[in-house]
């Protein structure tokens, strides 16, 4: 049985318009998988194709050998967790409730879910957020109740767009840290990123990958380490782009082709 998740010549069509094309793609657990791309490229409908909350027109996804489609909602929640780019909470609820709500696939007791909640809120130093309103919470804090949420699933893979969205400079690399560590323990991870500079701070037992996404198909899939990353990332993006610092923690600077003159982090 094929383990993990796998898009078997997944095509993604819409109003006449082609977003995903026939792509072939596996993340299985203990594996790191950034997702770039331009703007429209494709990556936020790879991920809701992959979470199962749009079907594909064409091509099968899988999990653990069996059709997604096919999951109960259960049984889906039980393999896969989504992060969504703006996980909005209108509802007045305290934090501790909305993480609480991630368990909901677990035959437990109210005392263990709230257990478990406040577990994954203080794992994204966010316990002192647990009994406040969340439409009350800044982006920030709304984004790290969002994470919490994640991990209170428990789910072996998870799918997270732009995990770190409206955080400051300290906490972007506090979350890339604790996707890191999560994914060292065994957990399988893809993950839209508009900055592949966070990366550098996975510390990983070995590089990332990185798939490069544009209109709709993948267009390289490298180590993060890979000599040829930066000619593959200014290809897909349209600018000069040089590596600094060693390969497992270099940065992307980039500049505008035929231009010369001070360099800018890559941020797809």
């Amino acid at each position: 049985m094929s383990r993990g998740l796998c898009f078997a010549g997944v095509g993604m069509a819409h109003g006449g318009r082609e977003l995903l094309g026939d792509v072939e793609l596996s993340v299985v657990p203990g594996e790191f998988v950034a997702l770039v791309g331009p703007n429209g490229a494709g990556k936020t409908t790879l991920l809701k194709t992959a979470a199962g909350l749009v079907r594909p027109t064409r091509g099968l996804v899988t999990l653990d050998g069996r059709a997604l489609a096919a999951l109960s909602p259960k049984a889906r929640a039980a393999a896969v967790a989504w992060l969504p780019q703006q996980a909005l909470v209108e509802e007045l609820l305290c934090a501790d409730d909305v993480v609480s709500t991630a368990r909901y696939r677990f035959d437990e007791s109210h005392a263990h879910t709230r257990r478990k909640a406040r577990e994954a809120l203080r794992a994204v130093g966010a316990e002192h957020l647990a009994e406040r309103w969340v439409p009350t919470l800044s982006g920030g804090e709304n984004q790290r109740i969002a994470l919490a949420t994640l991990l209170a699933q428990e789910a072996p893979l998870l799918l997270v767009d732009e995990p770190a969205n409206h955080l400051d400079p300290a906490q972007q690399i506090r979350i890339y840290e604790l996707l890191g560590e999560l994914w060292c323990r065994g957990l399988g991870i893809l993950c839209v990123t508009h900055d592949i500079n966070l990366l550098r701070f996975l510390a990983g037992a070995r590089a990332p990958r990185v798939i490069g996404l544009d209109r709709g198909s993948i267009r390289f899939d490298l180590g993060y380490d890979a000599p040829e990353l930066a000619t593959e990332l200014g290809r897909l993006f349209g600018v000069e782009v040089q590596p600094v610092g060693s390969a497992d923690r270099r940065v992307f600077l980039a500049h505008p082709l035929g231009r010369s003159g001070a360099r800018e982090p890559v941020t797809p």
